[in-house]
């Protein structure tokens, strides 16, 4: 037997595998440039420059909330309509559509126009964010239970990848707009979010192109479009809910998922306020966005690698295990030297735990209900990282100091990777299996 190619340890062997993981390349543009680097510090100093920054502070939380909440809600009843009438990847465009139209309307936000951009960040976000259910749930009908580990742990490579290289070229633009004849920081911001539409859209195109639709495994009488679609979907979307006891693994993964999840989004969103606070400069922080992309490239590959020797779970289980030696020295964390060397850690195994959160979950669920599911997973991820920054502020107060807080988040690793170890990833994808065949017959 010949020794596998390059693209088959990558998990890339076929064209609807590396189509199908390119939409990680394409979307996670959006992520970098939109939601972490560039656009809070637009609205911040230029979209809501007349309002005092408090008050531009809260404006944007509460935009972000919003919008989160709006998919969270969403997600199973779009994910229910998907399935039943087999239009996952129509689906997907919808969003995808709705998503872009908006990041290319950024480019004409200018000061002062806060409104015009919660709109317009909220709106974008909602498109990436539920594109991602239908995205996610393509994975088990394109690869299998072995290949889910290698394919989902390389499309997060591609993503760091892709999402780094344009940002990248948004802040040498930004930074130095003289160099490439722009007229200032503030258009090279605005053409930064064009960009970010017009490679998002371009790079899913060979998603549509070359990953199929799922073949539609239900077949009810007189599907039709319309209302009957939306009823049964919401009967559908009843019947699964009362059919999750019945997927205990995969119930468990999911619980698993929103504790230590909510810690490693906890870290995402209060790293670099915290960086502020101790007094590092933000070109020290931009630095270390960029080094977490790029550091991750190579690590979510490995952790395919790895959960290839291993099994997902436990490499799930090691990537827990470095978040709480991340929050032990982040708690002694004085300089940038050792900021950069947390970022190295963070872009170690934050792809990794991801990619493999994704894979392990979709293993465990019935390929005719995936879209369903992963709108359950979407509500999980998205109110994962409501509870950790709570718990941050609350051991703010109770301790007066940041650092108590950073130690209280490894509660949340301890506890999600406790529950993680109870799942039983023979039974459910078992159960999984079973339930297909029951019902093929």
């Amino acid at each position: 037997m010949s020794a596998p190619s390059v693209l088959e340890r990558l998990g890339l062997h076929r064209p609807e595998l590396r189509a199908w993981a390119m939409y990680d390349w394409a979307n996670s543009a959006f992520m970098t440039t939109v939601v972490t680097a560039v656009f809070p510090i637009y609205f911040a100093s230029v979209a809501a420059a007349d309002l005092d920054p408090a008050t531009a502070t809260f404006r944007f939380a509460v935009m972000t909330f919003v919008a989160l909440s709006a998919v969270a809600v969403l997600a199973p009843v779009l994910g229910a309509i998907a399935d039943f009438a087999g239009i996952k990847k129509k689906m997907l465009g919808a969003c995808l559509g709705f998503g872009v139209v908006a990041t290319a309307c950024m480019f004409f936000i200018e000061r002062g126009d806060w409104l015009l951009a919660a709109l317009l960040f909220m709106a974008a976000n909602i498109g990436v964010t539920a594109s991602f259910v239908f995205y996610d749930s393509l994975l088990p009908h394109i690869a299998s239970n072995e290949e889910m580990d290698r394919v989902s742990t390389a499309a997060y490579a591609l993503g760091y990848l892709g999402g780094g290289l344009l940002l990248a070229v948004n802040l040498a633009w930004i930074q130095r707009p003289d160099l490439f004849g722009l007229g200032g920081s503030e258009i090279a911001s605005r053409l930064s979010f064009l960009s970010v539409a017009i490679w998002w859209l371009g790079f899913s195109i060979p998603l549509f192109r070359t990953v199929p639709e799922p073949v539609l495994v239900l077949e009810p009488s007189g599907l039709a479009a319309g209302p009957s679609v939306i009823r049964t979907a919401f009967a559908r979307l009843g019947e699964t809910l009362r059919e999750l006891r019945g997927y205990k693994q995969a119930c468990l993964m999911l619980l698993a998922f929103l504790v230590y999840n909510d810690g490693i989004g906890t870290i995402i969103r209060m790293a670099t306020t915290f960086g502020t606070e101790i007094g590092l400069e933000q070109a020290d922080l931009i630095t270390a966005i960029m080094l977490v992309q790029f550091v991750g490239v190579p690590f979510a590959l490995l952790f395919g690698q790895i959960a290839a020797w291993i099994g997902a779970k436990r490499a799930i289980l090691l990537s827990l295990a470095v978040y709480v030696v991340i929050c032990i020295l982040a708690y002694r964390m004085t300089t940038a030297t050792e900021f950069y060397v947390l970022a190295l850690l963070v872009g170690m195994v934050q792809g990794g735990s991801q990619a493999l959160s994704r894979s392990l979950f979709a293993s465990m669920v019935p390929r005719h209900k995936s879209a369903e599911f992963f709108g359950f997973f979407g509500v999980f991820e998205k109110f994962a990282g409501i509870v950790g920054p709570g718990v941050f502020v609350v051991m703010i107060l109770v301790t007066g100091s940041s650092r108590g807080a950073i130690l209280s988040i490894i509660a949340f690793f301890v506890i999600g990777g406790g529950l993680l170890a109870t799942v039983d990833v023979d039974e459910g994808r078992r159960v999984a299996r079973n339930a297909e065949a029951d019902q093929r017959r």
